[in-house]
Protein backbone atom coordinates (compact mmCIF):
# COMPACT_ATOMS: atom_id res chain seq x y z
CA UNK A 1 0.00 0.00 0.00
CA UNK A 2 1.14 3.49 -0.66
CA UNK A 3 0.12 7.05 -1.53
CA UNK A 4 1.66 9.35 -3.82
CA UNK A 5 1.00 13.40 -2.94
CA UNK A 6 2.57 15.99 -4.74
CA UNK A 7 4.10 18.57 -2.11
CA UNK A 8 4.87 22.08 -1.56
CA UNK A 9 7.78 23.12 0.70
CA UNK A 10 7.86 21.53 4.11
CA UNK A 11 8.90 22.53 7.29
CA UNK A 12 10.99 19.68 7.59
CA UNK A 13 12.49 20.04 3.86
CA UNK A 14 16.71 20.38 3.42
CA UNK A 15 16.70 24.21 2.40
CA UNK A 16 14.69 25.39 5.49
CA UNK A 17 16.99 23.28 7.80
CA UNK A 18 19.91 24.79 9.42
CA UNK A 19 23.34 23.96 7.87
CA UNK A 20 26.07 22.35 9.79
CA UNK A 21 29.36 23.28 9.27
CA UNK A 22 30.97 22.07 5.73
CA UNK A 23 34.30 21.70 7.33
CA UNK A 24 33.66 18.71 9.90
CA UNK A 25 33.74 16.10 7.29
CA UNK A 26 35.67 13.87 9.80
CA UNK A 27 32.44 13.21 11.70
CA UNK A 28 30.09 12.29 8.34
CA UNK A 29 29.48 8.87 7.68
CA UNK A 30 28.58 7.57 4.05
CA UNK A 31 25.21 6.09 3.81
CA UNK A 32 25.14 5.82 0.15
CA UNK A 33 26.77 6.73 -3.45
CA UNK A 34 24.89 6.16 -7.11
CA UNK A 35 25.52 7.42 -10.26
CA UNK A 36 23.20 9.32 -12.46
CA UNK A 37 21.84 7.71 -16.11
CA UNK A 38 25.12 8.76 -18.07
CA UNK A 39 27.45 7.92 -15.25
CA UNK A 40 28.75 11.26 -15.64
CA UNK A 41 27.72 12.29 -12.65
CA UNK A 42 27.37 10.56 -8.76
CA UNK A 43 25.33 11.37 -5.62
CA UNK A 44 26.48 10.65 -2.53
CA UNK A 45 23.93 10.66 0.49
CA UNK A 46 25.33 10.97 3.97
CA UNK A 47 24.60 11.41 7.75
CA UNK A 48 24.41 15.04 7.38
CA UNK A 49 22.78 15.77 3.57
CA UNK A 50 24.16 14.58 0.78
CA UNK A 51 26.73 16.03 -2.05
CA UNK A 52 27.16 15.93 -6.14
CA UNK A 53 30.12 15.47 -7.54
CA UNK A 54 31.28 15.39 -11.53
CA UNK A 55 33.70 12.83 -12.85
CA UNK A 56 35.86 14.19 -15.75
CA UNK A 57 37.67 16.82 -14.52
CA UNK A 58 36.33 15.40 -11.12
CA UNK A 59 35.13 18.06 -8.50
CA UNK A 60 32.49 18.28 -5.97
CA UNK A 61 29.99 20.31 -7.57
CA UNK A 62 27.46 21.03 -4.75
CA UNK A 63 26.33 20.07 -1.02
CA UNK A 64 23.55 20.74 1.07
CA UNK A 65 24.42 19.99 4.51
CA UNK A 66 22.03 19.34 7.74
CA UNK A 67 22.71 19.16 11.23
CA UNK A 68 22.15 15.36 11.74
CA UNK A 69 19.52 14.41 8.56
CA UNK A 70 20.82 11.44 6.76
CA UNK A 71 19.59 10.28 3.33
CA UNK A 72 20.03 6.33 2.95
CA UNK A 73 19.15 7.04 -0.97
CA UNK A 74 19.83 10.04 -3.30
CA UNK A 75 19.09 9.49 -7.17
CA UNK A 76 19.64 12.22 -10.16
CA UNK A 77 18.15 12.76 -12.90
CA UNK A 78 20.42 12.89 -15.20
CA UNK A 79 22.26 16.40 -14.74
CA UNK A 80 18.96 18.26 -14.26
CA UNK A 81 17.94 19.34 -10.37
CA UNK A 82 15.66 16.52 -9.75
CA UNK A 83 16.32 14.19 -6.92
CA UNK A 84 14.81 11.92 -5.63
CA UNK A 85 15.47 11.56 -1.72
CA UNK A 86 15.02 8.39 0.80
CA UNK A 87 15.91 9.12 4.66
CA UNK A 88 18.77 7.13 6.34
CA UNK A 89 21.26 6.21 8.90
CA UNK A 90 21.23 6.65 12.77
CA UNK A 91 19.23 10.07 12.32
CA UNK A 92 17.16 9.79 8.66
CA UNK A 93 16.08 13.34 7.19
CA UNK A 94 12.84 11.33 6.83
CA UNK A 95 11.55 7.97 7.56
CA UNK A 96 12.71 5.16 5.10
CA UNK A 97 9.80 4.30 4.28
CA UNK A 98 8.86 7.89 2.16
CA UNK A 99 10.19 9.21 -1.03
CA UNK A 100 10.77 12.43 -1.16
CA UNK A 101 10.71 14.32 -5.07
CA UNK A 102 13.23 17.46 -4.57
CA UNK A 103 13.63 19.89 -7.05
CA UNK A 104 16.53 21.82 -5.32
CA UNK A 105 16.64 24.76 -8.09
CA UNK A 106 13.57 25.70 -6.73
CA UNK A 107 13.90 24.36 -3.20
CA UNK A 108 10.60 22.62 -2.68
CA UNK A 109 9.56 19.09 -2.93
CA UNK A 110 6.65 18.65 -5.71
CA UNK A 111 5.81 15.04 -4.84
CA UNK A 112 6.02 12.54 -1.86
CA UNK A 113 4.99 8.75 -1.88
CA UNK A 114 4.72 6.80 1.30
CA UNK A 115 4.83 3.47 2.56
CA UNK A 116 4.09 0.66 4.66
CA UNK A 117 7.62 -0.90 4.37
CA UNK A 118 11.14 0.76 3.90
CA UNK A 119 12.09 1.75 0.56
CA UNK A 120 14.81 -0.11 -1.34
CA UNK A 121 15.84 1.86 -4.38
CA UNK A 122 14.52 4.25 -6.56
CA UNK A 123 15.09 4.56 -10.37
CA UNK A 124 14.42 7.62 -12.21
CA UNK A 125 13.70 8.83 -16.19
CA UNK A 126 12.33 11.45 -17.66
CA UNK A 127 8.49 10.10 -17.68
CA UNK A 128 8.55 7.65 -14.56
CA UNK A 129 9.44 7.57 -11.00
CA UNK A 130 10.07 3.59 -9.99
CA UNK A 131 10.39 2.67 -6.32
CA UNK A 132 11.51 -0.62 -4.91
CA UNK A 133 10.44 -2.12 -1.74
CA UNK A 134 11.43 -5.89 -0.31
CA UNK A 135 8.87 -7.69 -2.01
CA UNK A 136 7.53 -5.28 -4.81
CA UNK A 137 7.82 -2.15 -7.63
CA UNK A 138 5.38 0.77 -8.11
CA UNK A 139 6.09 2.64 -11.20
CA UNK A 140 4.26 6.12 -11.70
CA UNK A 141 3.97 8.48 -14.27
CA UNK A 142 6.47 11.49 -13.53
CA UNK A 143 3.70 14.41 -14.80
CA UNK A 144 0.99 13.12 -12.42
CA UNK A 145 2.84 10.58 -10.10
CA UNK A 146 -0.41 8.23 -11.01
CA UNK A 147 0.62 4.57 -10.38
CA UNK A 148 0.54 2.75 -13.89
CA UNK A 149 2.05 -0.58 -12.57
CA UNK A 150 2.82 -3.02 -9.53
CA UNK A 151 5.26 -5.69 -10.21
CA UNK A 152 5.90 -8.41 -7.79
CA UNK A 153 9.27 -10.11 -6.82
CA UNK A 154 10.69 -12.52 -4.64
CA UNK A 155 12.26 -10.69 -1.50
CA UNK A 156 14.06 -7.86 -2.97
CA UNK A 157 16.46 -7.39 -0.03
CA UNK A 158 19.47 -5.34 -2.27
CA UNK A 159 16.38 -3.29 -4.18
CA UNK A 160 17.76 -4.62 -7.35
CA UNK A 161 15.85 -2.82 -10.47
CA UNK A 162 17.10 -0.79 -13.91
CA UNK A 163 15.56 1.20 -16.84
CA UNK A 164 16.64 1.79 -20.17
CA UNK A 165 17.06 5.53 -20.74
CA UNK A 166 15.91 5.39 -24.41
CA UNK A 167 13.49 8.20 -24.96
CA UNK A 168 10.94 5.21 -26.60
CA UNK A 169 12.60 2.23 -25.68
CA UNK A 170 10.96 1.64 -21.66
CA UNK A 171 12.55 -1.64 -20.85
CA UNK A 172 12.56 -2.48 -17.03
CA UNK A 173 14.33 -5.63 -15.71
CA UNK A 174 14.18 -6.81 -12.01
CA UNK A 175 14.08 -10.12 -9.70
CA UNK A 176 11.01 -12.53 -10.49
CA UNK A 177 8.65 -14.45 -8.21
CA UNK A 178 11.39 -17.56 -8.91
CA UNK A 179 15.04 -17.96 -7.44
CA UNK A 180 17.60 -17.47 -10.19
CA UNK A 181 14.97 -15.22 -12.63
CA UNK A 182 14.53 -12.01 -14.03
CA UNK A 183 11.74 -10.17 -15.22
CA UNK A 184 11.89 -7.94 -17.99
CA UNK A 185 9.06 -5.27 -18.97
CA UNK A 186 9.07 -4.17 -22.28
CA UNK A 187 6.54 -1.30 -21.68
CA UNK A 188 6.40 0.09 -25.20
CA UNK A 189 5.25 -3.59 -26.39
CA UNK A 190 3.22 -4.41 -23.56
CA UNK A 191 5.49 -7.57 -23.29
CA UNK A 192 6.63 -9.24 -20.18
CA UNK A 193 10.01 -11.83 -20.41
CA UNK A 194 10.82 -14.18 -17.99
CA UNK A 195 14.34 -15.12 -18.29
CA UNK A 196 15.75 -17.94 -16.36
CA UNK A 197 19.12 -16.35 -15.66
CA UNK A 198 21.17 -18.47 -12.76
CA UNK A 199 20.44 -21.64 -10.28
CA UNK A 200 20.97 -19.22 -7.22
CA UNK A 201 19.59 -16.26 -6.53
CA UNK A 202 20.35 -12.77 -8.59
CA UNK A 203 22.50 -10.91 -6.83
CA UNK A 204 23.16 -8.07 -9.62
CA UNK A 205 21.18 -6.72 -12.81
CA UNK A 206 22.24 -4.22 -15.02
CA UNK A 207 20.73 -2.92 -19.14
CA UNK A 208 22.22 -1.43 -21.78
CA UNK A 209 20.93 2.16 -22.19
CA UNK A 210 18.46 1.16 -25.15
CA UNK A 211 17.04 -1.99 -22.91
CA UNK A 212 18.35 -4.41 -25.57
CA UNK A 213 20.80 -6.13 -23.60
CA UNK A 214 20.64 -7.28 -20.07
CA UNK A 215 23.64 -8.61 -17.68
CA UNK A 216 23.24 -10.77 -14.63
CA UNK A 217 25.48 -12.51 -11.33
CA UNK A 218 23.95 -14.60 -8.79
CA UNK A 219 24.48 -14.37 -5.22
CA UNK A 220 27.53 -17.23 -6.10
CA UNK A 221 29.06 -14.32 -7.97
CA UNK A 222 31.58 -16.77 -10.11
CA UNK A 223 29.48 -15.88 -13.62
CA UNK A 224 28.24 -12.82 -15.40
CA UNK A 225 25.43 -13.46 -18.00
CA UNK A 226 24.54 -11.50 -20.94
CA UNK A 227 20.94 -12.05 -22.56
CA UNK A 228 19.07 -10.97 -24.91
CA UNK A 229 16.46 -8.89 -23.36
CA UNK A 230 13.95 -9.85 -25.99
CA UNK A 231 13.73 -13.46 -26.58
CA UNK A 232 16.06 -14.45 -23.53
CA UNK A 233 18.45 -15.71 -25.71
CA UNK A 234 22.25 -16.31 -23.21
CA UNK A 235 24.79 -14.39 -26.26
CA UNK A 236 27.63 -14.80 -23.77
CA UNK A 237 28.92 -15.92 -20.17
CA UNK A 238 31.87 -14.48 -18.37
CA UNK A 239 34.13 -15.61 -15.42
CA UNK A 240 34.99 -13.74 -12.45
CA UNK A 241 36.87 -16.38 -10.68
CA UNK A 242 36.39 -19.56 -9.35
CA UNK A 243 35.38 -18.53 -5.44
CA UNK A 244 32.26 -17.52 -4.76
CA UNK A 245 32.12 -13.54 -4.30
CA UNK A 246 29.61 -10.96 -3.47
CA UNK A 247 28.70 -9.16 -6.60
CA UNK A 248 28.56 -4.98 -5.65
CA UNK A 249 27.83 -3.98 -8.90
CA UNK A 250 27.93 -4.99 -13.17
CA UNK A 251 28.35 -1.74 -15.81
CA UNK A 252 28.54 -1.91 -19.54
CA UNK A 253 30.01 0.31 -21.31
CA UNK A 254 28.10 3.03 -23.67
CA UNK A 255 29.35 1.56 -26.83
CA UNK A 256 28.77 -1.91 -25.87
CA UNK A 257 32.42 -3.32 -26.45
CA UNK A 258 33.01 -4.09 -22.59
CA UNK A 259 31.38 -5.55 -19.36
CA UNK A 260 33.31 -4.25 -15.68
CA UNK A 261 32.16 -5.81 -12.60
CA UNK A 262 33.10 -5.36 -9.06
CA UNK A 263 33.01 -7.43 -5.90
CA UNK A 264 33.85 -8.36 -1.96
CA UNK A 265 37.08 -9.76 -3.65
CA UNK A 266 38.52 -6.57 -4.44
CA UNK A 267 39.64 -6.78 -7.92
CA UNK A 268 37.51 -4.69 -10.67
CA UNK A 269 37.14 -7.12 -13.69
CA UNK A 270 36.69 -5.66 -17.55
CA UNK A 271 35.66 -7.95 -20.15
CA UNK A 272 35.62 -7.85 -23.40
CA UNK A 273 31.99 -8.18 -25.12
CA UNK A 274 31.01 -10.33 -28.22
CA UNK A 275 27.73 -8.14 -28.75
CA UNK A 276 26.42 -5.73 -30.26
CA UNK A 277 23.13 -3.94 -29.44
CA UNK A 278 23.76 -0.59 -30.57
CA UNK A 279 25.66 1.88 -28.72
CA UNK A 280 26.68 5.24 -28.90
CA UNK A 281 28.71 4.14 -32.12
CA UNK A 282 26.33 2.15 -33.73
CA UNK A 283 23.12 3.83 -36.25
CA UNK A 284 19.49 4.24 -34.09
CA UNK A 285 17.85 1.02 -34.14
CA UNK A 286 14.63 1.91 -32.64
CA UNK A 287 11.42 3.20 -34.85
CA UNK A 288 7.94 3.92 -33.08
CA UNK A 289 4.45 2.63 -35.84
CA UNK A 290 1.69 3.79 -33.89
CA UNK A 291 1.72 2.19 -30.37
CA UNK A 292 4.63 -0.70 -31.39
CA UNK A 293 7.79 -0.49 -31.08
CA UNK A 294 9.95 -1.68 -34.09
CA UNK A 295 13.69 -2.84 -33.56
CA UNK A 296 15.54 -3.64 -36.62
CA UNK A 297 16.48 -6.87 -36.96
CA UNK A 298 14.82 -7.16 -33.95
CA UNK A 299 11.42 -9.78 -32.57
CA UNK A 300 10.16 -11.38 -29.80
CA UNK A 301 11.44 -14.48 -31.88
CA UNK A 302 14.39 -13.54 -33.64
CA UNK A 303 17.69 -14.88 -34.17
CA UNK A 304 20.38 -13.68 -31.63
CA UNK A 305 22.70 -13.31 -34.76
CA UNK A 306 22.11 -9.49 -34.99
CA UNK A 307 23.81 -8.98 -31.46
CA UNK A 308 26.90 -11.14 -32.13
CA UNK A 309 30.45 -9.10 -33.15
CA UNK A 310 34.02 -9.72 -33.32
CA UNK A 311 36.26 -7.37 -31.04
CA UNK A 312 39.36 -6.07 -30.90
CA UNK A 313 40.12 -7.75 -27.72
CA UNK A 314 39.64 -10.81 -26.27
CA UNK A 315 39.15 -12.66 -22.85
CA UNK A 316 41.41 -14.90 -21.48
CA UNK A 317 41.26 -18.59 -21.60
CA UNK A 318 42.63 -21.50 -20.06
CA UNK A 319 45.16 -23.14 -21.83
CA UNK A 320 43.25 -26.36 -21.81
CA UNK A 321 39.71 -25.15 -23.44
CA UNK A 322 40.46 -27.12 -26.26
CA UNK A 323 38.94 -30.20 -23.92
CA UNK A 324 35.68 -28.28 -23.58
CA UNK A 325 33.24 -30.93 -22.76
CA UNK A 326 35.63 -33.30 -20.85
CA UNK A 327 37.42 -31.16 -17.86
CA UNK A 328 35.25 -29.10 -16.12
CA UNK A 329 33.71 -25.89 -17.18
CA UNK A 330 35.35 -23.32 -15.93
CA UNK A 331 38.24 -24.58 -17.86
CA UNK A 332 36.89 -23.51 -21.13
CA UNK A 333 35.76 -20.22 -19.54
CA UNK A 334 35.96 -16.48 -20.71
CA UNK A 335 38.07 -14.85 -18.03
CA UNK A 336 38.80 -11.02 -17.91
CA UNK A 337 40.86 -9.12 -20.21
CA UNK A 338 42.32 -6.34 -17.37
CA UNK A 339 41.98 -6.55 -13.74
CA UNK A 340 42.23 -3.33 -11.25
CA UNK A 341 43.10 -4.42 -7.37
CA UNK A 342 41.58 -2.45 -4.44
CA UNK A 343 41.52 -3.15 -0.78
CA UNK A 344 38.86 -5.67 -0.40
CA UNK A 345 37.51 -3.41 2.80
CA UNK A 346 34.95 -1.40 1.19
CA UNK A 347 32.15 -1.53 -1.33
CA UNK A 348 33.04 -0.29 -4.78
CA UNK A 349 30.69 0.70 -7.92
CA UNK A 350 32.23 1.44 -11.59
CA UNK A 351 31.17 2.80 -14.31
CA UNK A 352 33.06 3.46 -17.87
CA UNK A 353 34.72 6.83 -19.05
CA UNK A 354 36.24 7.90 -22.13
CA UNK A 355 39.24 6.33 -23.95
CA UNK A 356 39.53 3.07 -22.05
CA UNK A 357 38.78 3.95 -18.70
CA UNK A 358 37.14 3.15 -16.02
CA UNK A 359 35.66 4.79 -12.96
CA UNK A 360 35.40 3.39 -9.22
CA UNK A 361 33.36 4.74 -6.42
CA UNK A 362 34.40 3.38 -2.92
CA UNK A 363 31.79 3.76 0.56
CA UNK A 364 35.13 4.80 1.62
CA UNK A 365 34.66 8.00 0.07
CA UNK A 366 37.21 7.06 -2.54
CA UNK A 367 37.08 7.82 -6.50
CA UNK A 368 39.74 5.93 -8.57
CA UNK A 369 40.08 6.57 -12.22
CA UNK A 370 41.95 4.17 -14.36
CA UNK A 371 43.05 3.36 -17.66
CA UNK A 372 43.20 -0.44 -19.86
CA UNK A 373 44.94 -1.63 -22.93
CA UNK A 374 42.03 -2.70 -25.19
CA UNK A 375 44.16 -5.56 -26.69
CA UNK A 376 46.84 -6.82 -23.90
CA UNK A 377 44.52 -6.40 -21.19
CA UNK A 378 46.16 -6.81 -17.87
CA UNK A 379 46.82 -4.76 -15.01
CA UNK A 380 44.99 -1.60 -15.19
CA UNK A 381 46.97 1.69 -15.00
CA UNK A 382 46.00 4.00 -11.50
CA UNK A 383 45.20 7.50 -13.25
CA UNK A 384 43.76 9.87 -10.28
CA UNK A 385 42.89 9.09 -7.04
CA UNK A 386 40.60 11.32 -4.81
CA UNK A 387 39.43 11.01 -1.07
CA UNK A 388 35.76 13.04 -2.10
CA UNK A 389 34.62 13.89 1.51
CA UNK A 390 37.15 15.41 2.01
CA UNK A 391 36.69 17.84 -0.64
CA UNK A 392 35.12 21.15 0.42
CA UNK A 393 33.47 24.10 -1.73
CA UNK A 394 32.78 27.75 0.22
CA UNK A 395 29.23 28.47 -0.66
CA UNK A 396 26.30 26.22 -1.24
CA UNK A 397 23.78 26.88 -4.49
CA UNK A 398 20.97 25.03 -6.03
CA UNK A 399 23.41 22.17 -7.95
CA UNK A 400 21.59 22.91 -11.27
CA UNK A 401 23.38 26.31 -11.73
CA UNK A 402 26.42 24.61 -11.55
CA UNK A 403 25.33 21.38 -13.71
CA UNK A 404 24.47 23.31 -16.61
Amino acid sequence: MSSAVPASESPNSPSNRPEADQNDDQETELLSVSWNQDYGCFAAGTSSGFRIYNCEPFKEMFRRELKGGGFGIVEMLFRSNILALVGGGANPEYPPNKVIIWNDHQCHCIGEFTFRSDVRAVKLRTDRIVVVLDRKIHVYDFNDLKQLHLIETLANPRGLCCLSHHPVNLVLASPATHRGQVRVEHFGLKVTKLISAHESHIACITLTMDGLLLATASTKGTLIRIFNAMDGTRLQEVRRGLDAADIYSIVLSPNVQWLAVSSDRGTIHVFNLRVRAGGDDAPDQHTVDGDSLIMAGQNPSASPSPLLASNTGANANSSLSFMKGVLPKYFSSEWSLAQFHLPEVTRYVTAFGAHNTLKIIGMDGSFYKCSFDPVKGGEMLQIEYFSFLKVNIHRQKPYSTLLR
